[in-house]
């Protein structure tokens, strides 16, 4: 694990950002003082690795703040970005001694982190970890499904307008917002690292951004800053016939 250069933060369970969503959202107040004992904290500077893949594993955690990236690399050196780890999104598999891949920040980067023995210890002892871990588990397997659709069948701007709508559901789901309606948010990804993460080339990330501000899907203040000022009619623009894409 990769610890040079990040500062220690420390935030109590009770006033975490990710509280109602994480691995510990089913845990009784004696069950969060277990977690307590054995948690700590890091942060991780934007492109600073988190884990490379075949690392031995010492820690398991949740996503408390910002974005990284998880990517595999081919034998021939080739690598390709196979998921995004958002906040409360869960990194590690108990049980598993080595990292399957690297795991990068891609932006400034806050994990609540667990030792993983202690941690394979009181899931045992604690079912309701467990059972959200399980839930988890469940809804990231759905999205794979959710993203191999994606990749394979939609067109360049079905997929820009899928990737917009998951980061903004989730941005609003951790912010205890609305999901219909007005939806503002801060895009945590480049156009270059949505270019990898889509199959797509930079300048067709480009064009199709554009395409959906001139259209009025949606408002770009910079580059970053993004308004939907109808989160349906963005749903409209996946391509999909219910939510738009991957769990919230």
């Amino acid at each position: 694990m990769a610890v040079t250069d990040t500062s220690v933060v420390h935030t109590e369970c009770f006033e975490c950002p990710i509280r109602h969503r994480a691995v510990c959202a089913r845990c009784e107040s004696d069950e969060l003082e277990a977690l307590e004992a054995v948690k700590y904290y890091r942060t991780y500077d934007a492109g600073q690795s988190v884990i490379w893949c075949g690392d031995r594993m010492d820690f398991v955690g949740s996503v408390v703040e910002g974005i990284a990236t998880l990517t595999q690399t081919m034998e021939d050196g080739r690598t390709q970005m196979v998921g995004l780890l958002l906040p409360s999104d869960f990194v590690g598999r108990p049980g598993r001694d080595l990292a399957a891949y690297d795991v990068t920040a891609t932006t400034q980067l806050t994990m609540c982190c667990f030792r993983r023995k202690p941690f394979e210890e009181l899931m045992v002892r604690t079912p309701h970890i467990g059972q959200r871990l399980l839930e988890m588990t469940l809804d990231e397997l759905d999205a794979a499904r959710e993203w191999m659709l994606l990749l394979g069948r939609k067109t360049a701007r079905e997929k820009i307008a899928s990737l917009l709508a998951i980061i903004a559901r989730r941005d609003a789901v951790l912010r205890l917002g609305p999901t219909r309606g007005r939806i503002v948010f801060d895009l945590p990804l480049t156009r270059e690292s949505m270019a990898d993460y889509l199959g797509l080339t930079l300048e067709t990330v480009s064009r199709q951004i554009s395409a959906l501000k001139r259209d009025g899907v949606i408002v770009l203040e910079g580059k970053r800053h993004v308004t939907v000022p109808d989160f349906d009619r963005l749903l409209g623009e996946t391509g999909d016939d219910n939510d738009g894409g991957m769990p919230a």
